[in-house]
Order: structure tokens, then C-alpha cells, then sequence
């Protein structure tokens, strides 16, 4: 239990930071790392649920994507400052270090099994984004014609 706590702090904290480098307003960073820290803890009960990478990616994707438009319209705010704290923790950063120094290594074993977690992770968070970004640019095409 204590790993699945460290990692849910450090996900709140990277995310909190890289709000801070992105210079987003004071006033949602803790919104923002909150969306991070969610995040993480839904790709978490996804993995431990059995759920392939490519899948728990989908669904911590469409979770980040709803959670950063919600709180867009309820801090009157632009989505896209919650949506980078929100998507921080997801990014696939030591698959991708694996990925180019297999490749460099000449390991060509290593570099695809590494290669093809690091596109089905980045694949799973984009089609999840993509979702929820289809969902709100269909109802708001609906809301317009009525």
C-alpha cells in the first residue's frame, strides 16, 4: 500500500510542478495537480483490474480530458491549464528511455518490446483525449443548432 501512496503523492507533485513551468495561475495549480494525482490513481485501479496498458491509458485519457473541460467551466478558466497537470504523471517516460537506449544499444528485442509499450501508452492517452474532445465539439454543434 505504501508504493501506491508514494506514487500518488509524486503525481500530485509532478503535476504541481509542471503547472508551476508552465506558469498557470496560482489560483489552479492545486486543481491541476488534483486532476494529475486523480489520474494516476484511475490508471492505477485500471492496471490492477487486469487491464492492459493500451486500455487503462484509454480510459486515465478520457478521465484527464473530462476532468480538465469540467474544471474549465467551473473555474472559468481555458481547459488546456488543467489539462497539462492532469496528463503529466501519464507520460510515458521510462518506456521511452528504454525505447531509445535499446535502440542505441542495438538491442533490437528490447527496442520493440519497449518501442511498442511506449506507442500503446502515448496511442491509449491520445484516443482517450480524442474522445471526450468529439463528445463536447458533437454537443456543442447540437447545442448551436437548436
Amino acid at each position: 500500500m505504501k508504493p501506491v501512496i508514494i506514487q500518488l503523492i509524486t503525481a500530485f507533485i509532478g503535476s504541481m510542478g509542471f503547472a508551476m513551468l508552465f506558469n498557470v495561475n496560482k489560483k489552479y495549480i492545486i486543481q491541476g495537480a488534483a486532476g494529475g494525482l486523480i489520474g494516476w490513481a484511475i490508471y492505477l485501479i485500471c492496471e490492477s483490474a487486469g487491464m492492459s496498458m493500451f486500455v487503462s491509458s484509454v480510459i486515465t485519457g478520457i478521465f484527464c480530458s473530462a476532468f480538465a473541460e469540467i474544471m474549465a467551466r467551473i473555474m472559468k478558466a481555458p481547459a488546456i491549464i488543467f489539462y497539462i497537470p492532469a496528463v503529466v504523471p501519464l507520460i510515458p517516460g521510462s518506456s521511452l528511455y528504454y525505447t531509445v537506449s535499446n535502440a542505441v544499444a542495438g538491442n533490437a528485442e528490447l527496442f520493440r518490446s519497449f518501442g511498442f509499450a511506449t506507442i500503446q501508452y502515448t496511442f491509449g492517452i491520445a484516443a482517450g483525449i480524442t474522445v471526450v474532445s468529439a463528445v463536447i465539439y458533437m454537443v456543442g454543434k447540437t447545442q448551436n443548432n437548436h
